[in-house]
This record gives structure tokens, sequence and C-alpha cells, in this order.
């Protein structure tokens, strides 16, 4: 989809999304084809379901997270194809297939090879052609079978991983924020969040280096890839864990504080999201609290993922704060001492 649909707006492409809400048991009172305040209300209310930004306009994700709710198991065929096929069809597979102790990946909605295996796996225990398909046949098969572990598998497999690596052997990717032609959101003292994401992401791999582990950045000094692609290049190295750097900003001056975000059905990032944001706050900073989120950089990567924002650019203070070295070294400690946690406490 290209350009926004917004308040205000009367098309066809209107109607088509508030057709979808409705079917998503979301009140709709508008007329057909014009978007006014209920819709507006509607598409807020399921951005906000969904954990994406909650801005009440339909742009290219929010867009896509309407197509991919609409899809129910036994609506398609489902298999391994690039692009990867994506929906809440998906999510509800992965989600039965765990629970059945088949590790079909991370219930993030997108058929992976992960994905692939746990069909193949189920297939060959339940007596259907081992083709990765999951159509007509398989869905036979799986109706009407006992789940009642959701997640067993692929928590498991997360706990597994984190065990076997150690913080000592493991490869940390480091995502520092914006960068290139996009400074990011810039303080009212003129501060730029890439330049200091950047400068944090520093700090946190000479202290991360000093553990053992291996750290990689997503980008270079003057890059600023997309989300997939940082989510791509994090993949493709196998990271164990991946941190993304950024600051929060907001209209209202006063907003301040640290929060994290994680992937909700993901356990070992919720568990690192706490950890880190529990070392933050002891830095003084007030507590934003972690929160799942679906961003695409926190449901693309395959490992645990948390997105950090220490503090708000947008408030004066924090801005001082993040500008000066030696607190930005003590938020690199804060952050290298959660990820520390998590490897030894687990979740």
């Amino acid at each position: 989809m290209k350009g926004l649909i917004r308040e205000g707006d009367r098309s066809g492409k209107v109607a088509d999304v508030q057709s979808r809400l409705r079917a998503l048991k979301l009140a709709v009172d508008d007329p057909a084809g014009t978007f006014g305040p209920s819709t507006k209300i509607a598409v807020r209310e399921f951005q906000q379901q969904r954990g994406i930004i909650v801005d009440g306009i339909v742009g290219t994700h929010t867009w896509n997270e309407l197509v991919e709710a609409s899809w129910r198991l036994g609506d398609r065929v489902l298999y391994l194809r690039a692009p990867m096929m994506r929906g809440d069809d998906v999510a509800t597979l992965q989600a039965r297939l765990n629970a059945l102790g088949f590790d079909a990946g991370r219930e993030d909605g997108i058929f992976g090879r992960s994905t692939d295996s746990g069909v193949r796996a189920f297939q060959r225990e339940y007596g259907v052609a081992e083709d990765g398909i999951f159509g007509l046949t398989s869905l036979a098969a799986l109706t009407g079978l006992r789940v009642d572990r959701p997640g067993t598998a692929a928590r498991l497999r997360e706990e597994l991983r984190r065990n076997e690596a150690g913080l000592a052997d493991a490869v940390i990717m480091v995502d520092p924020g914006h960068g290139g032609a996009d400074p990011g959101e810039i303080g009212p003292d003129g501060s730029a969040e890439a330049d200091i994401c950047w400068d944090l992401a520093v700090r946190i791999t000479e202290r991360l280096a000093a553990t053992g582990a291996r750290v990689r950045f997503t980008r270079t000094e003057v890059e600023n890839p997309t989300s997939s692609q940082r989510a791509r290049r994090a993949n493709a190295v196998e990271a164990d864990v991946f941190i993304s750097l950024h600051l929060n900003a907001h209209g209202e001056a006063g907003a301040e504080g640290s929060t994290t975000f994680y992937f909700g059905s993901s356990h070992a990032g919720r568990a690192l999201a706490d950890r880190l944001q529990n070392e933050l706050v002891r830095l003084d900073l007030a507590d934003c609290r972690s929160h799942a989120r679906s961003y695409p950089i926190l449901r693309e990567t395959r490992m645990p993922a948390v997105l950090v924002e220490p503090g708000f650019i947008s408030h004066p203070e924090d801005e001082k704060k993040l500008r000066d070295p030696e607190f930005l070294g003590r938020v690199a400690d804060a952050i290298t001492t959660g990820i520390a946690r998590y490897y030894e406490e687990g979740f």
C-alpha cells in the first residue's frame, strides 16, 4: 500500500479498511468509504491490540497488520517461500505445534525455516506426507488434538539457546538507531538521537568485549538501514541477543524516563527487557516499564530482541544527562549488567 489513509479521507481504500476492522469486531459507525471519528478510534484500538504505534493513521505497517489479522488457520495453504508468508493463521499454527511439542519457532506469524521444520516433524509423527505444506490434510490431522501446554517448545528452545551460549561466548548484535542522513529526534538543545545512540553503542561494545562477548553492529556510522535490513543482518550472523538503541520523544516536554520493548511471544525477550529496565531505573531515571510490541525490528529478529529507550531526548533534563559522557557511561554499564543478569538468571 502506498500513501497514508487518515481521518477526512474518502475512498474505496477507506471502505476496505473499515470492512477489515468490522471483521475484527471493532465498531465503525462512519459511512462506508468515509474516514470519520469512529474509524479513527477503531484504527487506534486495532493498533493498540497489535502492539504497533498508535496514531489512528493507516500507513504501510498498520495496513500489513490488518491484512495479516484477516487470515484464519485453514483459509489458505501455508508453506515456506520467499517472501515468507505472514498472518495470524501462521501464528495460530506455530502456537499449536509448539504446544504439541513440535518446535515451530517463535510465535511471530512468519512462516520461516523453524516453522517449516515444525510442520515436517508433525507430518512425520501423524502419518501425513512430509512435504512441509500445511494444507487440508495436515489441518485435518491437527484438528481435534489436545493442546494444553501453549508455547512449551518455543520457550524451551529459547532457554536452551541461552544456556548453551553464555555471555562469554555470545554474539551480541547492537543496533544504534537511525544514522546516515537520518538524525532521528532532535532535543531542545540540539542533540541528535543518532549521535547519542552511536556513542552509547560504542561504550556498550567496549564493556561487552571485556566480558568475552563478541559484538556486531547492524550499521556503520554513515548508514541508515531499514528495520527489516537490520533484523536480517542480525539473523545472518546468528546473533544470540539483539539490542536496539533509541531515544524517546514526546510533544509534552515533561515526558521523561526509561522504557524497554520486546516482542510479545518471546519469553526470553521479555526477561531480557525486564533485566535491562531494572538496571536503568537504578540510575534515577523514571520507570516507564517494559512493554510488548510487534515492531518489525523485534518481530523479524530470530533471537531475543529488545529495543531500549533510556530517556526522552525531548525532555531537557534527560537530554542533558544523555549528553554527559560520564552519565552515558553509566547507561552503558547498566545495559551491560542487564545482559549479564539475563544470562545468569534466565527467565
